[in-house]
């Protein structure tokens, strides 16, 4: 299954859940897949890296019900980002 079928899928489950009622809130939208982000330095911080995966893929989730909702190929620009990021020195030129 490609990238594009797993956002669509997931936005539609989203939105049968009614997690996209009106009125919509971008912002909003951001700050829980931030919140995800931040379960998930929890899960690392706790002994045994906790439930870390689950809440990477929470993440994940959220983002790409965002990106289906924005009408975002998320692939297509995923694609494009990591072919611009090969052509980067490494570390982006940073040295620390």
């Amino acid at each position: 299954m490609r990238i594009k079928d797993i956002q669509k899928e997931v936005h539609q489950l989203a939105v049968a859940q009614l997690f996209w009622q009106q009125p919509i809130n971008i912002a909003e939208k951001l700050c829980l897949i931030h919140s995800e982000v931040s379960e998930a330095l929890e899960a690392a911080r706790s002994s045994g890296m906790g439930n870390i995966g689950e809440e990477l893929a929470d993440t994940v989730i959220r983002i790409l019900d965002l990106a289906e909702h924005l009408n975002i190929n998320l692939e297509t620009e995923i694609r494009i980002k990591h072919g611009f990021n090969k052509t980067r020195p490494i570390r982006h030129g940073k040295l620390f």
